[in-house]
């Protein structure tokens, strides 16, 4: 039976991975992240995410390799992760009472195929309280998180609704992405 790789060093993507039962080893990618301004946001994940499978199979080529790469999108517009305060400041004001896109790529690559997916969720925000939105942007959470906020953490506090798949908010559709396994013949544990 092939062995598992994630080309990722992402705590919420290797959590979700082992909740789900899978056993795999993560490891970082290194691919460049560097896209042209013109891509949309669903070409992006997929890129990026092919990408990093792409650099862990060149280097581990007897393995199924999973990369995987998420993003924010507003009116097609991608928000990346904010650096600062004000950055995450106006990410989330941006946010605040309106609906928003998140899109996942996922690459699996083998000796034998490659499939490359992405998938896309809508999620709205309520309006958001100033006091609670400086609380937030003073705690270390916004900051490795695109669009500036985790749903699975203290961001769940802004989300009014979500369309779609909300573990590929978190950062992996896992459903999506077991049927893809499958195809490769990786199996979770249940």
């Amino acid at each position: 039976m092939p062995s598992l790789l994630l080309a990722s060093q992402s705590p919420r993507r290797k959590a979700l991975l082992t909740e789900t039962g899978f056993s795999f080893t993560a490891t970082a990618s290194g691919a460049s992240e560097v896209l042209k301004d013109s891509v949309s946001p669903s070409q992006a994940v997929e890129e990026l995410a092919y990408r990093k499978a792409q650099a862990v199979f060149d280097a581990h080529p007897d393995h199924v390799v999973l990369g995987a790469d998420t993003v924010v999108a507003l009116q097609g517009h991608i928000l990346g992760k904010p650096e600062t305060k004000e950055e995450a400041r106006r990410m989330l004001r941006d946010l605040s009472s309106r609906s928003h896109q998140v899109f996942t790529g996922v690459a699996i690559l083998s000796r034998a195929r490659k499939v490359v997916f992405h998938e896309e969720t809508e999620v709205r925000f309520q309006t958001l309280d100033e006091k609670l939105l400086e609380a937030y942007i003073s705690s270390s959470e916004p900051y490795d998180k695109a669009g500036g906020y985790g749903i699975q953490a203290k961001g769940r506090l802004f989300v009014q609704s979500i369309h779609g798949d909300y573990f590929n908010v978190v950062g992996l559709p896992i459903c999506r992405t077991v049927r893809a396994l499958q195809s490769f013949h990786i199996y979770p544990s249940i």
